[in-house]
């Protein structure tokens, strides 16, 4: 799994791949937690994520009380796949703030 993470139009933006499992989801929680120190709004695009498990969204889910702690935004984009589906189960879907791509996660709120 490789992650990407950069500035763009005033948000971090960080890109996953792969497989977000027991293995990598240390290292992506740490990129995560890094971010929110920043106090930038933040979009994760999990576009190219083939693969969820517990663990990894349980990064996510700390990750997202960070920001919220500090009052920074923290949101996803390009849900797709399996990592929908398993948003859905967990009701997490309705917890996170999801953008349909990353466009729209970086386009100015009107």
């Amino acid at each position: 799994m490789n992650e990407c993470v950069s500035e763009e139009l005033g948000k971090i933006v960080i890109r996953l791949e792969g497989e977000v499992d027991l293995d990598r989801s240390p290292a992506v929680r740490k990129i995560l937690l890094d971010c929110v120190k920043r106090k930038i709004d933040i979009v994760v695009d999990l576009s190219n994520v083939r693969y969820i498990d517990s663990s990894g969204i349980a990064s996510l889910v700390e990750a997202l009380q960070a920001a919220n702690g500090i009052g920074i935004d923290f949101s996803l984009a390009a849900v797709g796949g399996q990592v929908s589906r398993v948003m859905q189960l967990a009701r997490l879907d309705k917890v996170f703030s999801i953008h349909n791509d990353l466009d729209a996660a970086l386009a100015p709120v009107a």
